[in-house]
């Protein structure tokens, strides 16, 4: 089917001061359309700008840009992270099965997006490739929507096909997607790895994102059985494990035979692993991560990180005290849904110190520490020193368990201190 290509500034032309502008997530950033967006700068003013995390550069952050963008972050990535703690930009804490209602509800209304699609087939169909997530619903209700449209992007079943007609603008951008190729997991992510994998049973539907310690799971996993995938997002380590057979799906209620997910971020092998895979559906985030969704699976797992936790659970994943790093993402989402699953498990892992030897496990929170995960949530906590129960615990018999998965050299002052505060 016959399309006409738009150059980028002309396409950019359509934003005009005072409009809301969404853009595409993670690798799928358009950053030809974010460049000829910037340079359309000196015609604007008080444009707000949202968007999950992005890969890649975000110009519009910038100090020049003052008074012109506002970027309003719904998951703080490394690209705005200054940007949020020098106040040039904002953080919107929200959980991420709820970020499409925010458009589809018009709580915050779209005039322009601006998205990634592969090029268009014989019927005029693109595909939003790796990254679905809350970009599907944004789209839907944008009043113009341009597309960057690039050879190097998947192209996905699920969620993400779009028909030229819905697409006002087409520019060509033919740009590889930003990699992120992590290193081998250290001794203490190894460690870690051992003692979830442990945990997992053979048939379980896994949830994990990008990391060292998702890695260092995924590679103690190749004597599991039957496992399956229903997840916000996923990346290189699972490839392995679906050529040997290890994650095949079939014990699935939701989507049996298929991986589930919102993106993928991770080296281009994970990209040509999605393309053209009828085995991968990539979904709108509002299901993949929906509670009600998370627990048709029996024996979901969920692994998901943490900055800090305190001696009685609370889990700290989104600021660092009052400093905002990263979001609420679907930590809490995938918490809950495992942990009503039949056997499911909702884990979080973390190393037990920082690379500087400070404690991660903490009597309480640092001021201003944001509680993603509340200590009513928790289930089991895990470091390289093994496994916490908390679930169905006192607080008397949490402290004890949080202390003896604790750096050895911090355990006595961790058992002072909760006597001091806690008394116990």
């Amino acid at each position: 089917m016959a399309h006409q290509f738009t150059p980028a500034l002309q396409a950019l032309a359509a934003v005009k001061p005072g409009n809301n502008i969404y853009i595409h997530t993670a690798a799928a950033a358009p950053q030809v359309l974010i460049d000829a967006l910037v340079a359309h700068a000196p015609n604007l003013k008080n444009v707000k700008i949202y968007h999950l995390h992005t890969e890649s550069t975000a110009p519009y952050v910038l100090p020049e840009y003052k008074g012109i963008f506002e970027t309003n972050c719904l998951f703080i990535g490394a690209n705005t992270r200054k940007a949020v703690w020098e106040g040039r930009a904002n953080f919107i804490p929200v959980f991420l099965s709820e970020v499409p209602a925010l458009f589809r509800k018009m709580i915050i209304p779209i005039d322009v997006c601006l998205i990634s699609v592969s090029p268009p087939d014989k019927h005029g169909f693109c595909s939003l490739g790796p990254s679905i997530d809350a970009t599907r619903a944004a789209m839907q209700m944008a009043t113009t929507v341009i597309a960057q449209v690039n050879t190097f992007i998947p192209r996905t079943h699920g969620d993400g096909i779009i028909h030229i007609k819905d697409i006002d603008f087409m520019v060509e951008g033919n740009v590889p997607l930003h990699e992120t190729i992590l290193p081998e997991p250290n001794e203490v992510e190894t460690a870690i790895g051992s003692h979830i994998a442990d945990m997992i049973e053979d048939g379980s539907t896994l949830q994990m994102g990008i990391g060292s310690i998702p890695n260092a799971v995924l590679y103690r996993l190749t004597n599991h059985k039957d496992l399956g995938i229903h997840t916000e997002m996923f990346s290189d380590g699972v490839i392995p494990l679906v050529e040997s057979g290890v994650i095949n799906n079939s014990k699935k209620k939701v989507h049996p035979g298929k991986i589930i997910s919102g993106f993928v971020v991770g080296s281009r092998k994970i990209y040509d692993f999605i393309d053209d895979n009828p085995l991968v559906n990539m979904l709108d985030i509002a299901y993949v991560n929906d509670i009600s969704v998370i627990r048709k699976n029996p024996r979901a797992v969920s692994i998901n990180s943490a900055i800090e936790v305190d001696l009685t659970g609370q889990v700290c994943a989104d600021s660092i005290g009052t400093k905002f790093f990263s979001g609420v993402g679907g930590q809490m989402d995938f918490i809950r849904g495992a942990s009503l699953s039949t056997g499911g498990k909702p884990i979080i892992a973390l190393a037990s110190s920082t690379t500087r030897g400070e404690s991660k496990i903490v009597p309480t929170l640092k001021l201003g520490a944001g509680v993603v995960t509340t200590r009513a949530h928790v289930h089991y906590i895990v470091t390289e020193f093994g496994v916490a129960h908390m679930y169905g615990k006192n607080i008397r018999e949490r402290i004890k368990e949080m202390i003896n998965i604790a750096h050895p050299d911090h355990r006595e002052d961790l058992a002072r201190q909760a006597r001091e505060i806690y008394n116990v």
